[in-house]
């Protein structure tokens, strides 16, 4: 699939003038400074990072938009120019990507696969690294990439549609599916590699074309003597992600983020009567994480705070943590808030922080009316050993939310299924069931092969 991707993180950044160049002796001081210059991290050139990175890939690497600084490394932005050149390229590649076989592209996925999994620790780290998660679950989000890409591997082989009976005698039905064309990603700061994963592979077998995320990936385009711009990427602020929404050539845009923004994407795509995959907010039911790493950015910390002091202006009562933890880094404490009414408005407010707000309940209608009540409706789950409870849970009274889990927590979800939400959370699935038709459209084919030419629903012309 060709498509253009989109760092959500810095999908809400700021278009601020670049700084002036500093002078040499603060220019190697500020490189030294970097942790791909450090020893410590060395292992980040396994990935090919250096202190200078292109942030832009279309079939070559380049960059012409404002030079982004972190504490990992400097990446060039994509401009305006560098999204309009690589969107004719991706539209050019398209040409040799649908005329390839379903199952040759498969193994193009496979191979993708394979080169994750020999990177996969080191991926791991990066993931851990860049936005806070315990290495374990940096490990196990890049295991989700390379588990949709053997999945995308065998649907790859099983695309298709129905034959369907027809009412006309010499006359046959089909359904005949084809890809959609440019699918446009703007992935998620807090799964930047497993959400990419999700739509890529999938798309690329239904014979799409969509964003890289890692030179792994255009190595292995290039080994296969494919146009690399089946893959492109474009690191950029608002307005990249602004110009994907409203460009009538992205046949599909997936976005998963905030409701808030979702909102924006969603309305900027319908104008133009585009497709949307949209993957929102969550405002899970149960989680009770105790194993945990920092938050993102000092921004998510104040934003933690907010919460708790809200939590006790709306009544509730801090039992356990609620404060910032005295350490390097951004890390708080797992807080529990007891004494909330349901209907309070921080409960029913997405906070991407370790707070659980415990509710008590009498009955079971009651209960399950909360869990509804809510404006997003991502994932959800119960505890019991009733078997009337558990399918009352699962029917039509019971969670309206996309996941629906019994006695497992809220977190984590397996590639076989559909992922997504329901409501505010945007209804869009990705990853496994039938979620490969989000990116593939579908015709309706009659063919007569008869001498005659009858009308359906038996009208004769008299």
């Amino acid at each position: 699939m060709l498509g253009l991707g989109l760092r959500r993180a810095a999908a809400a950044a700021l278009a601020l003038p670049p700084p002036s160049p500093p002078p040499a002796a603060a220019a190697a001081s500020s490189m030294a400074a970097l942790l791909v210059s450090q020893p410590r991290y060395a292992w980040l050139r396994e990935l090919g990072l250096q202190e200078e990175n292109a942030g832009v890939y279309n079939g070559r690497w380049g960059g012409s938009g404002q030079v982004r600084a972190g504490p990992r490394a400097r990446a060039g932005a994509a401009s305006l120019e560098d999204y309009e050149e690589t969107v004719k390229k991706a539209k050019e590649a398209w040409k040799v990507w649908a005329d390839i076989p379903a199952p040759k592209r498969g193994e193009i996925v496979r191979q993708i696969g394979d080169a994750l999994r020999q990177k996969i620790k080191v991926l791991g780290s990066l993931v851990s690294l860049e936005m806070g998660k315990i290495l374990v679950e940096g490990v196990g989000e890049v295991q989700e990439y390379v588990d949709v890409c053997d999945y995308a591997v065998g649907l790859s082989r099983m695309i298709g549609g129905p034959i369907l009976p027809s009412e006309r005698p010499g006359h046959a039905l089909i359904e005949q599916w084809n890809p959609v064309g440019l699918v446009g990603i703007i992935t998620a700061f807090n799964f930047p590699v497993a959400v990419y994963g999700w739509n890529s592979a999938i798309a690329m077998v239904c014979g799409n074309y969509a964003k890289v995320t890692e030179l792994i990936i255009a190595k292995v385009l290039e080994d296969n003597n494919v146009p690399g711009a089946v893959c492109s990427l474009a690191c950029g602020g608002a307005e990249i992600g602004t110009a994907m929404a409203r460009d009538e050539r992205m046949d599909l845009l997936s976005f998963t983020g905030s409701t808030k923004v979702g909102k924006q994407v969603a309305l900027m795509v319908q104008e133009r009567f585009g497709r949307s995959l949209l993957e929102l907010g969550g405002n899970n039911a149960i989680i009770a994480d105790t194993l945990y790493g920092p938050l993102h950015t000092k921004e998510a910390v104040k934003m933690y705070l907010d919460a708790v002091e809200q939590a006790k202006q709306q009544g509730g009562s801090v039992v356990c943590g609620g404060k910032v933890i005295n350490r390097p880094g951004n890390y708080v404490e797992p807080t529990i808030v007891t004494g909330l009414p349901h209907n309070a408005p921080i409960v029913h407010t997405e906070t991407f922080a370790p707070i659980l707000y415990v509710l008590k309940f009498k009955a079971e209608e009651e209960v399950f009316a909360w869990n509804n009540e809510v404006k997003q409706g991502l994932s959800s789950s119960i505890f019991t050993k009733d078997l009337g409870r558990i399918f009352r849970w699962l029917g039509p009274k019971g969670s309206d939310c996309g996941i629906v889990n019994v006695n497992i927590p809220t977190s984590g979800a397996e590639i076989g299924g559909a992922f997504g939400g329901e409501k505010h959370t945007g209804g869009g699935r990705e990853s496994g069931s039938d979620s490969w038709k989000l990116y593939m459209r579908r015709s309706t084919c009659t063919i007569n092969y008869s001498k005659d030419l009858p009308l359906a629903q038996g009208i004769k012309f008299q």
